[in-house]
Formats: C-alpha cells, structure tokens, sequence
C-alpha cells in the first residue's frame, strides 16, 4: 500500500505535512530507503556541526536526531497498541519537554545514529509483522483517530522533513 491509499480520516490534517513527505514507495519499502537514506545523509555531517543550533532557543542536530528517535519509538507504540486494538485513547506528548530532558547533547554523533538505525530496523521488523487488517486498525492517540498504516506514512515523512530542515537551516 502506498500514502495515496490513505483516507483523510485515518490521519489529523496536521499530519498532513509528514504524508505529503513521504515519498511514492509503498510502506514497507519506504521504511526501509528512508531509514537508509536518513542514516546516509546524516552520517555525511561534520562532527563539529552536530551542536550547532541554527538561532536561539532552537534546538541542535543531536537534539534534532533525539527528536526522531523519540517520535519513533512513541508513534510505533501506538502502532503496536492499535493493530492489538486498544481501546483506550493514548496520551500526547510534548516535544519540547522530551528534547530539554533527552540531554541530546552530551551523545555522540555515532552513538544517535547507532540508536537510529537499530530503532528504525525495529520499526520495520514491526510494520512487516502486521497484517492487513491489523494495518487499518484506528486508535486515539492526543485525542485524534489515527490508522496503524498512518503512522507508518507520518514516520517516514517525519524523517523526511527534519532532513529538510537541517538541509535549509543549519548546512
């Protein structure tokens, strides 16, 4: 399946953004190129730009990584929790409040990207266990109604986008 499957009811149009990054290939093959290629591109930055912030108040690359990494393991928790037909709605989470407390800085480059790679190999090992009905499964999560297949489109869009972001505001 592929994002253009989607229904509009599957996803809150504020995710919107990440679906319209996500690229053509189908789920599980888009988890994996985009895994690659996120891993590819940031391993091609410096070192020494890795704590750089582009403007006060803004978070750096490593705090950006640990953005990822964060909304990742969250978003396939919910995942998991909807494809085994939670019925309970899932909390949101503050992502400013998880980057001030990651203590991103203090980690290696190679340690995030490490972390990064083994957590996206977990995420498709996931992704790839579901079936299709488990795929269109909704839950609430931040009091809106997701599909499990959704998420998996927001992921790699999400990547998508941040690579964008550290291309256009901090190289």
């Amino acid at each position: 399946m592929t994002k253009d499957q989607l229904d509009k009811s599957e996803y809150n149009p504020y995710f919107q953004i990440y679906i319209d990054c996500a690229g053509a290939l189908n789920l599980i093959k888009g988890l994996k190129q985009n895994g690659d290629d996120i891993i590819t591109f940031l391993e091609s930055i410096s070192d020494d730009k890795y704590d750089y912030a582009y403007a006060e108040g803004k978070w750096t690359i490593k705090e950006l990584i640990q953005h990822i990494i964060d909304t990742e393991r969250v978003f396939t928790f919910r995942a998991l929790s909807f494809a085994r037909k939670e019925k309970k709605a899932l909390p949101g989470y503050d992502e400013d409040d998880y980057a001030v407390s990651s203590e991103a800085n203090r980690r290696s480059k190679q340690d995030l990207l490490n972390e990064l790679h083994v957590l996206r190999q977990a995420t498709v090992a996931l992704f790839e266990s579901f079936s299709k009905d488990m795929l269109i499964q909704m839950g609430n999560a931040s009091n809106n109604n997701i599909s499990v297949r959704a998420i998996g489109f927001i992921l790699i869009g999400h990547g998508n986008h941040h690579c964008k972001i550290i291309k256009e505001r901090y190289l």
